[in-house]
């Protein structure tokens, strides 16, 4: 039986982040992943140019149920420092908006660069290669890699959720977690589009294809961000941010215009042109086909010099107070993260490590902490992996 000090199930950003530190500090490391390549997900990101971080990564950019358990991780590994790792490598990149930091080129520059961090830190990859059983024995776990049977002192699990299943993105994380007691809170896709139901969707079809700059709300939340009308729903930025709030019978609020009072824009069109129609005056605010849509709502055909003042603050209300209700989401097919995961109650904060399985380690998107659209999930990542690889 061959014996390692550290097993990591998963060649993504958080395993490979977690084998280099581990195997920086003399450990010896075999980090698997049942793919063809390492950082899949990577190499897609961003465009393919993988949105590596955030300037603005901090605690209150994630979700978990435990508000604080990221907070130890992320201020010990800093998005700071990854972007020291990348400047190092000489990969050039760019900021986008809301602090999203981009490759110039290539995703696979980041992937590069893992690899060869692995390399330089003795760690061995092996891909093609899945963990049919995990045992515990002794001080250690023995896990069976298609018939190999492994040893090590420290088992990490970075095999990720469930979003994305065209990459194999599979629940064996969770399994994992659960065979040794674990538990879990509610798992769901996040930053997904949303979707809508025959009734709703049939008079929106028109508009598959525009985007407008909107405020999506749910509840107490918000965000700023593009939103593009598709053939299903709703997508865009602002849309799969709102999604990992949003739960199925919630309704969310949409302003189209925001920062733009409609009302006093379209008495100011009536005073100039009082024969023009509502839905001209709307096409200067809004793409032509949703104005039209808009004007259509509204049931209104007279001329703007016909209409009253509370006409048009109906009409401004459904510009930007726009109420609708999502009958779902398109699932972990499209969406970006697993939301949820295993319960942050029974990890200690500072290791990642199994309060009641010594040896046993959870970080990365299997883990119930995830974060906003925009480069955090990879910092989460690259922080847990960090924090791991100190104590594995």
């Amino acid at each position: 039986m061959r014996q390692v000090d550290v097993l990591i199930i998963g060649a993504g950003a958080a395993g490979m982040m977690c084998a280099i530190e581990a195997g920086k500090r003399g450990r010896s490391v075999l980090i698997i992943d049942h793919a063809a390549a390492p950082g899949e997900k990577i190499r897609i990101s961003g465009g393919g140019r993988c949105n590596f971080t955030n300037l603005n990564a901090a605690p209150q950019n994630y979700i978990s149920k435990n508000p604080h358990f990221c907070i130890s991780a992320l201020r010990r590994y800093t998005q700071r420092d990854f972007i020291g790792l990348v400047d190092r490598y000489g990969i050039a990149w760019h900021e986008k908006t809301l602090g999203q930091l981009f490759c110039n080129g290539s995703a696979k520059q980041i992937i590069e660069l893992l690899v060869t961090e692995m390399n330089r830190a003795g760690v061995e990859l092996r891909l093609r290669t899945s963990a049919d059983s995990i045992e515990k024995s002794g001080d250690g776990y023995v896990v069976d890699l298609a018939g190999e049977r492994v040893r090590c002192a420290s088992l990490v699990i970075a095999c990720g959720g469930k979003s994305i299943p065209k990459m194999g993105a599979t629940g064996f994380g969770y399994d994992i977690a659960r065979q040794f007691g674990l538990d879990l809170t509610e798992i769901r896709p996040a930053l997904v589009p949303l979707t809508f139901d025959e009734n709703t969707l049939a008079p929106l079809k028109p508009l598959s294809g525009i985007s407008v700059d909107a405020v999506v709300s749910h509840g107490k939340t918000k965000f700023t961000e593009a939103m593009l009308f598709t053939h299903r729903g709703l997508s865009g930025p602002s849309i799969l941010q709102i999604s990992s709030y949003w739960r199925e019978g919630d309704t969310i609020s949409v302003a189209m215009l925001p920062g733009t009072k409609v009302f006093d824009a379209l008495r100011a069109a009536r005073a100039r042109n009082g024969r023009q129609a509502l839905q001209t005056a709307l096409a200067e605010l809004l793409p032509k086909r949703l104005a039209q849509l808009i004007a259509e709502n509204s049931k209104i055909e007279a001329h703007l010099a016909d209409l009253s003042d509370k006409q048009l603050l109906a009409v401004e209300k459904a510009v930007n107070e726009w109420q609708v209700k999502p009958a779902g989401s398109e699932g972990y097919r499209t969406a970006e993260v697993t939301l949820g995961g295993v319960d942050t109650n029974g990890l200690d904060q500072k290791t990642m490590e199994a309060k009641s399985n010594k040896g046993l380690y959870f970080i990365g998107e299997v883990v119930d902490v995830t974060g906003w659209l925009g480069g955090y999930n990879f910092q989460w990542a690259w922080s847990s992996g960090w924090v791991a690889g100190q104590a594995v």
